[in-house]
């Protein structure tokens, strides 16, 4: 006798794990049922299921012992034939917290529609439909694609291929870092420049590698989403994306350099220190953020690719920047109040 539970719909909020991706409303059937009861009552229960991929053969005890597919029931021309004669015993099978990625890879990997669901006990919870898994298939690749980059429109194909040659790699990737060394080079420089503020206010150089890593952080952030932004929408509205990128970077400007000065404060009693500090970080942020979120704009609109330019050339330009704000600063209030 056929079997049809309903007891829960899939989320799709793709919450990670089978559990939550799994339907029960589902065709099912007992070992010692027949073929011809199968097609009866599927005929007649069809409009009440969610998903008609397979029968589920579970026994009594709510144990999953086979599967039999639809195409199998109705190809099937002996409708005396019992249901555990004929079904597939070798099952492939997740667990309720199984990884929705391993979920996808079992029904890729065994050409199966969908997959079922038990627990440790082997007891029959439901299955991972079609549809499901192929949201998730899409949600997942969309999210590793866009973490290695995004996807570009109107960039070379060879920007967007695992199939690059060497070569074409090199030459699109290694002028961009060159630059980054010059440009480590020009912020060394820079550096050098205020050799006799730093011999005077040693503790000015201790601060130097927080205040890059801070700018550094937050204008990935926004080069990140930018870049991701730019490749899920083409007619992104950028003045609007830019404006709003400035306000949440004034914002995170002003936790961060107000943690920083309080900190600079607490550390080393003084007051003018963390005034620098913390104005300085503030400052830095603001136009890290301003950088990364315009030259991934400039890049695109000349035809180079944002994902392999914008990373060092932007980084560059937001430490040098970060650093004449640095010690601007320090030059300014280090003669007029100290």
């Amino acid at each position: 006798m056929l079997i049809i539970v309903a007891v829960m719909e899939p989320d799709h909020s793709f919450s990670r794990t089978a559990q939550d991706s799994m339907i029960s409303t589902v065709p099912m059937a007992l070992p010692q049922d027949s073929i011809g009861e199968i097609k009866q009552l599927l005929s007649t229960q069809a409009c009440n299921l969610l998903n008609i991929d397979y029968v589920y053969v579970v026994n009594e005890q709510g144990h999953l012992d086979g599967v039999l597919s639809i195409k199998e029931v109705l190809s099937c021309m002996e409708n005396e034939v019992v249901v555990k004669e004929v079904m597939k015993r070798d099952l492939v099978v997740a667990s309720p917290s199984t990884h929705q990625e391993r979920v996808v890879y079992l029904a890729l990997s065994h050409g199966i529609k969908s997959v079922p669901v038990v627990d440790e006990a082997g007891n029959f919870l439901g299955v991972v439909p079609y549809d499901q898994i192929l949201r998730i298939f899409n949600h997942e690749v969309q999210s590793d694609v866009f973490n290695f980059g995004g996807i570009f429109h109107k960039v070379g194909e060879e920007y967007t291929t695992i199939k690059s040659s060497t070569r074409m790699m090199i030459r699109s990737r290694l002028p961009w870092l060159v630059v980054g060394v010059l440009g480590g080079t020009m912020a060394a420089g820079l550096i050098g420049y205020f050799e006799n503020l730093l011999s005077e206010y040693i503790v000015l150089a201790f601060f130097i590698p927080v205040m890059v890593y801070m700018s550094d952080a937050a204008g990935t952030q926004s080069e990140a989403l930018i870049i991701r932004s730019m490749a899920l929408d083409p007619k992104l509205a950028m003045k609007a994306y830019f404006f709003r990128e400035v306000q949440v970077a004034v914002v995170i400007g002003l936790v961060s350099g107000g943690l920083a000065a309080v900190t600079s404060l607490l550390g080393w009693t003084q007051p003018v220190l963390s005034i620098i500090v913390g104005f300085s970080m503030f400052l830095s942020i603001i136009a890290s953020v301003a950088i990364a979120t315009v030259a991934p704009l400039i890049f695109k609109k000349l035809k180079y690719d944002p994902a392999v330019a914008t990373g060092p050339l932007a980084t560059i330009v937001s430490d040098i920047t970060t650093l004449a704000i640095y010690f601007t600063t320090a030059v300014i209030l280090t003669g007029t109040l100290l």
